[in-house]
């Protein structure tokens, strides 16, 4: 059963890190931990409580770190294993807990398990993988497709077999109904958790239960199993966090992994908000023009699935998703305030809040304008299949610009100097050239700017437990420009309401929820009341306080 009370990652505020792109300490072009513990000072200014730590473990780096080859050992690009240890003890003397990314879905082919398992049919690790016979033809046994692109089967000639991959052939996928592989999953986790870290990001951890032959990948029959088994050999009794990605979970099934007595999870990282501004043939190639009153439907049926049992992770950035303010905000003239709107209005809602690297400035996307200035290997697959399908290049590079996962990861950007202050070298990925006048030196030179509002937010998170424990009640739930909520804990009322358009907005803000109090949070001319018709500028949002 899972700790009854209120736990320290609800009251934190966490912050992903992409190693990759944070900060470079040796001039080769790729981050670094000594870069990431360069920076940490960044994060305590910030008020973070946690890091979620993107994959550095040994890898080839097909998947830029999510393709493993050890999990025991750190990749030589991002340092090494004592560089690891400072990192943790460094982050925590500053109050902040390192959170690894476990990725046990798959590993690397370079990983010894799986080069054993080609080597010889008869080893144990041959049995950590999903093989099957070719079909009557000689090819795949069926036609499954990776959705990084291309068949999801790649034969291994020296065995006879195929090997199923769900992402590229470079990430053979691990059979999880193997006991003995899921033995040496909880060794290795454990063996982290001895070393200190305060948890673990599971990546797409919903598929670890797939039939492969039924061709159910997400939220299988053996999942939750799998889920409480892991629960118990590692993170029982821990004082731990952990936070499952799924693209598939819904609100009928978080509690699932979530809930108070399910034994499993703390939270899930879900993207129905997401997935909801997709197209529903091209995916996220071809998005949907922005739809709030979607969005917040989207938001507030989660809220409400998780308001009593279960806790919601907050979050519109990763390193998997566009920048914030370009996707759901404005990158143009109104950057600061809509970066702003969107903080306050994900930060007050109910749930731990993510803050992804660069979001704390209001970084944009990159708007690449050429096929050579992408790096991911899931765009570059995608094109291949786009492109047969009929999509030009134009058309499938602007649904990149908008939705590719390259968009997060373009350099943090510290600086408006060479590379933005982020490497002395040449970046392994182009720096934004809007670096000239968004970096943290300028942002945080300004009272006003991004990183103090988030900073705020932060600090009202700690300060005022309405934030993190009281009822979530929308209102204007209709409406197309305004996002607005009550938040309520006894007898204190936090009210918050935002314009997320680029035009002036009216809100009737209904008699029951109407109050007076003190402005917690504005980025606009403070307001001490909200009631009535209420007029709101442009990306204007504001919370209202009443004890």
């Amino acid at each position: 059963m899972a700790t009854t009370g209120p736990r320290w990652w609800q009251e934190a505020t966490g912050y992903q890190i992409y190693p990759r792109s944070f900060m470079d300490s040796n001039g080769d072009g790729v981050g670094d931990i000594p870069g990431i513990i360069s920076r940490l000072d960044h994060l305590r200014d910030l008020g973070i409580g946690f890091v979620w730590l993107s994959p550095v473990y040994a890898s080839p780096m097909a998947d830029n770190g999510y393709d493993i080859a050890d999990y025991q050992a750190i990749a030589p690009e991002f340092g090494t294993l004592a560089d690891f240890d400072r990192l943790v003890a460094e982050a925590r003397a500053r109050g902040i807990g390192i959170v690894m990314d476990l990725v046990v879905n798959h590993t690397s082919s370079a990983h010894r398990w799986f080069r054993t398992a080609c080597a010889d049919p008869a080893a144990p690790e041959h049995a950590f993988y999903i093989w099957r016979d070719p079909g009557p033809d000689g090819g795949p046994p069926d036609d499954q497709r990776a959705c990084f692109g291309g068949p999801a089967w790649t034969f291994v000639p020296g065995v006879g077999k195929y090997y199923f991959h769900f992402f590229s052939a470079h990430q053979p996928d691990l059979d999880w109904r193997n006991p003995a592989l899921r033995a040496e999953v909880y060794r290795m986790m454990n063996w982290w958790f001895d070393r200190g870290i305060a948890g673990f990001r599971m990546d797409v951890i919903s598929l670890i239960g797939k039939d492969v032959d039924a061709r159910i990948y997400e939220e299988g029959p053996r999942l939750h199993p799998y889920l409480q088994e892991m629960h118990r050999e590692t993170l029982s009794g821990r004082d731990v966090v952990t936070v499952g990605e799924s693209w598939s979970v819904s609100t009928g099934t978080a509690r699932l992994y979530c809930g108070r007595d399910r034994g499993e999870l703390d939270m899930v990282f879900q993207f129905a908000h997401v997935m909801a501004g997709w197209d529903p043939v091209h995916g996220k190639w071809k998005p949907r023009p922005f739809d709030l009153v979607t969005l917040k439907r989207v938001m507030t049926d989660w809220q409400a699935a998780l308001a009593e049992d279960g806790w919601n992770s907050l979050f519109l950035s990763n390193h998997d998703l566009p920048r914030q303010v370009s996707k759901y905000g404005c990158d143009g003239a109104h950057r600061v305030r809509s970066a702003k709107a969107l903080a306050t209005v994900l930060h007050l809602m109910k749930g731990t809040p993510f803050v992804y690297q660069g979001e704390e400035i209001g970084m944009t996307n990159a708007r690449f304008t050429r096929l050579d200035q992408f790096r991911d290997v899931e765009t570059l697959g995608q094109y291949a299949d786009q492109a047969a399908a009929g999509v030009d290049e134009a058309t499938f590079i602007a649904g990149a610009n908008a939705n590719g996962r390259d968009n997060a990861r373009t350099p943090m950007q510290w600086t408006a100097g060479p590379q933005a202050g982020f490497t002395t070298g040449t970046p392994w990925i182009e720096v934004n050239p809007n670096h000239a006048t968004i970096n943290v030196a300028a942002d945080r030179a300004d009272p006003d700017g991004v990183f103090a509002h988030y900073r705020g937010l932060i600090a009202a998170r700690k300060a005022h437990r309405v934030i993190v424990h009281g009822r979530y009640t929308p209102f204007a739930e209709d409406h197309p420009q305004v996002m607005a909520y009550a938040r309520t804990l006894g007898a204190t009322r936090l009210s918050v309401i935002a314009n997320l358009s680029g035009q002036d907005a009216q809100v009737d803000v209904p008699e029951g929820l109407a109050i007076s109090g003190r402005c917690l949070v504005a980025n606009c001319a403070p307001r001490a009341e909200a009631r009535g018709p209420l007029v709101l500028a442009p990306w204007e949002a504001v919370a209202i306080l009443s004890d």
